[in-house]
């Protein structure tokens, strides 16, 4: 009786541990957001007369992508608040790594028009090729671990 017990708690203690990781990441992924926010909102109220119109659109559409992002990292605390206490940890951490994953995209694309607009007051429109190269890096890089 005691042993089923025990590993019971250790299935416990595993899913608790999972369930703080998740936790974790998402604090950590809207804190990154945040800052991403605040560079963006930075750019649009500082430069955004410098800007040509078609910039001034980007500009707002990375804002609205980064807070779509922000949403899909805070939505597991939300999530974690509504639900708890939980009668299936496993199904909250699936749901909470896929909120997560469906931010990744809004994230990438507001990284990458952050750098176009960064970029852009020193090298105009090449900033759109040149924005593309630390992606591109990262993607050959990813691609290379499989290799070893």
């Amino acid at each position: 009786m005691s042993k089923s017990g025990g590993d019971g708690e250790e299935v416990r203690d595993s899913l608790v541990k999972d369930y703080g990781t998740v936790l974790r990441e998402s604090a950590l992924l809207t804190t990154f957001s945040g800052l991403l926010f605040g560079f963006l909102l930075n750019i649009s109220i500082l430069s955004a007369k410098q800007f040509t119109f078609s910039y001034r659109i980007i500009i707002l559409i990375a804002l609205f992508n980064i807070v779509v992002a922000m949403c899909m990292f805070v939505i597991p605390v939300i999530y974690h608040h509504i639900e708890f206490p939980y009668r299936d940890v496993t199904k909250f951490i699936k749901r909470s790594h896929r909120f997560i994953l469906f931010g990744f995209l809004p994230t990438g694309m507001s990284l990458y028009l952050g750098m176009v607009l960064a970029f852009s007051q020193i090298i105009n429109d090449y900033a759109f090729l040149v924005a593309i190269l630390p992606f591109g890096l990262v993607f050959v890089l990813y691609q290379m671990r499989k290799l070893g």
